[in-house]
């Protein structure tokens, strides 16, 4: 058994804007293909160049997807009401830019897709990032870092222009 300890950077900052606003600025900056029929079709995929196609075809002008949402304010306004404030957690990523990183970090594959934290505070939105370079340099892949340095300059650029 190894237990290592991994330092993660985050970026955030916060917004002026209104909550449901900063939500739908990066919804409609990331694709959001049905994942259903996404997931279907990559594996039905019989080779890499129709796999790229199918992930092409889901990826936003951002060269990012959505794959899921939490909506994690809805489950606190259960208990606590609608007074309670907004929260969602976005998992936004490629699976091309992912398969880059897997196939020198194996590990890399506990981190992406990656998440993306919007939430509503008495200063404003929060909108937050665990930086995948954080989690990859303990493994010492340069090859990795690259790949994660250039997903990081990604997303942070989206985030500062939603937000802004």
């Amino acid at each position: 058994m190894t237990i290592a300890k991994v330092e993660v950077n985050r970026f955030s900052l916060t917004s002026s804007k209104p909550f449901d606003a900063v939500v739908a600025a990066l919804k409609s900056a990331v694709g959001q293909p049905d994942m259903v029929e996404f997931f279907r079709a990559t594996k039905a995929a019989t080779s890499f160049a129709d796999l790229e196609r199918i992930v092409q075809s889901g990826l936003g002008r951002t060269g990012l997807m959505l794959f899921t949402e939490f909506d994690l304010g809805g489950i606190l306004r259960r208990e606590s009401g609608a007074k309670a404030p907004k929260i969602i957690r976005l998992v936004v990523g490629n699976p091309l830019i992912m398969k880059e990183m897997v196939k020198h970090v194996p590990d890399a594959g506990s981190y992406a897709p990656v998440t993306i934290l919007i939430d509503e505070r008495p200063d404003g939105v929060h909108v937050s990032y665990d930086m995948m370079e954080s989690f990859l340099l303990p493994y010492g892949s340069s090859e990795a870092l690259a790949v994660a340095r250039n997903l990081d300059a990604k997303v942070t650029t989206l985030l500062r222009q939603c937000a802004s």
